[in-house]
C-alpha cells in the first residue's frame, strides 16, 4: 500500500528523540465537540456510532481541526470501545451519560463468553485508517490509538463510566483470576487491532490507559501495566519501512513514570499533575514525553494560555537528546472555546523555534 511522502514529520522525529526546530502539538480530543464543523457533521451521521462507523464521515472530522490549526498530528477519529463492541458487548452511547453497554461482564458466565473479535468485524476502522492517510496527502502523520486492556476492562464490567469502580474492583479482589483471563483477551485483542492499523497505514499508535490511576500501587502493575506491556511487546514497530512509534499514556500514573517508561514504549503521555522536567530526568531521556498543559487552562484568555505553554516547554527544557511532544494532560473539553486553541498552537510552535535556538 503506498502512499503520499510526508512532508511535516517533526512529530514522529520527536517521538524517536531525534533533532527538531521545534516542539511538535497535537490535542488529545482534538477532532471533538468543541468544534462547530464536527457537530454539524455529527448531526448528519445521526449519532456518535455513526459518525464513527462510517469512513468518510471519520475521515472528514479527523481533519477538520488540521484544516484551523497547523497542528503536527492527525489522530483516527474513532473511540476505544470498538473492540469490545465487537466482542458483542452491545455499545450506545446515551445522550448527557456516555458510552454504554448492553451487555456487561459480571460474571464466570460472562468472562466464559469472551474471545478476541474477528479483526474485519472491525473493518470500518481500518478503512478509515486508510481514507484518512490518503486525504492527509502527506501534511502530517497519523496516530492510531486503542485502550489498554485495564481501561477496557472497567468499561466491559461497570457497563458505562464510574466514580467509583465498585464492579470491576469486586471482580478484581474476589474473582482475580476471570479479571485475568479477561484482560489476556484484551491484550490480544488489542495487539492485533493496533497491528491492523499500523497495516492501514497509521503512522504511529497509542495506548489510552484512562483508569490505570484509580488502582492502587502493586495492583497497577499487575493490572494494568502487565497488559499494557504484553501489547506494546507485540506490536509491529516497522512498517514498509518506517519505524512506527508507540505512546503509552496513563492517566494518574505518575506515580509510577519510570515502570511505564520500561515497558517497550518510545514516549510516555503525563497528566498535568506531573512537572516534564522533574519527569524527564526520571526518565533520563530514555523515552520522549508527551504533555502536559491542564486542559482548563483553555478557559482562562489567550494571556493564561500563552504563559502556560512557554512555562511546560520550559519545564521540558531544550531538547538535546529527549523527544517533547506537547499536548494537553487529558482530552479537549467540549466547551473549550476554538480560538483558544489556535492561541496554544501558536504559543508553542512561535516559543518553541525561539527556545531550541539559543
Amino acid at each position: 500500500m503506498s502512499f503520499p511522502t510526508l512532508k511535516n514529520d517533526v512529530f514522529l522525529r520527536a517521538l524517536m528523540r531525534q533533532p527538531v526546530p521545534y516542539t511538535p502539538i497535537w490535542l488529545m480530543r482534538q477532532a471533538g465537540r468543541y468544534l462547530p464543523e464536527y457537530n454539524a457533521t455529527r448531526a448528519r451521521a445521526g449519532s456518535f456510532m455513526g459518525l464513527a462507523q462510517n469512513p468518510a464521515y471519520a475521515t472528514e472530522v479527523t481533519l477538520q481541526p488540521l484544516a484551523r490549526y497547523d497542528l503536527d498530528a492527525a489522530i483516527l477519529f474513532s473511540d476505544i470501545l470498538t473492540v469490545p463492541h465487537a466482542m458483542g458487548l452491545g455499545l450506545d452511547f446515551v445522550a448527557g451519560e456516555g458510552p454504554r453497554f448492553a451487555h456487561p461482564v459480571r460474571n464466570e458466565d460472562d468472562v466464559a463468553r469472551l474471545a478476541v473479535p474477528d479483526m474485519d468485524s472491525l473493518r470500518y476502522v481500518f478503512d478509515a485508517v486508510t481514507s484518512i492517510r490518503r486525504a492527509l496527502d502527506g501534511k502530517v502523520p497519523l496516530i492510531g490509538f486503542a485502550g489498554s486492556p485495564w481501561t477496557i476492562a472497567c468499561y466491559m464490567v461497570e457497563g458505562r463510566g464510574s466514580d467509583d469502580y465498585r464492579q470491576i474492583k469486586s471482580m478484581l479482589y474476589a474473582r482475580p483470576d476471570l479479571l485475568h483471563r479477561m484482560l489476556e483477551i484484551n491484550a490480544e485483542a488489542t495487539r492485533q487491532y493496533l497491528n491492523a492499523q499500523i497495516a492501514a497505514g497509521a503512522q504511529a499508535v497509542m495506548l489510552f490507559d484512562s483508569w490505570g490511576g484509580v488502582l492502587a500501587d502493586g495492583l497497577f502493575q499487575q493490572f494494568s501495566l502487565a497488559y499494557t506491556r504484553k501489547v506494546v511487546a507485540g506490536l509491529a514497530r516497522r512498517h514498509e519501512g518506517e519505524d512506527i512509534p508507540v505512546i503509552v499514556f496513563t492517566k494518574g500514573g505518575g506515580i509510577w513514570l519510570e515502570e511505564i517508561a520500561a515497558c517497550g514504549c518510545n514516549a510516555v503521555g503525563l497528566d498535568w499533575t506531573v512537572n516534564l522536567g522533574q519527569a524527564r530526568q526520571r526518565v533520563q531521556d530514555t523515552v520522549a514525553l508527551q504533555g502536559n498543559l491542564d486542559p482548563m487552562t483553555l478557559f482562562g484568555g489567550a494571556q493564561a494560555v500563552r504563559a502556560e505553554a512557554r512555562r511546560a516547554l520550559e519545564a521540558f527544557g531544550r531538547v538535546g537528546q529527549g523527544g517533547h511532544v506537547f499536548n494537553l494532560g487529558h482530552g479537549i473539553s467540549q466547551y473549550t472555546p476554538p480560538e483558544m486553541v489556535a492561541e496554544l498552537v501558536d504559543e508553542v510552535h512561535t516559543y518553541s523555534r525561539r527556545y531550541h535556538a539559543k
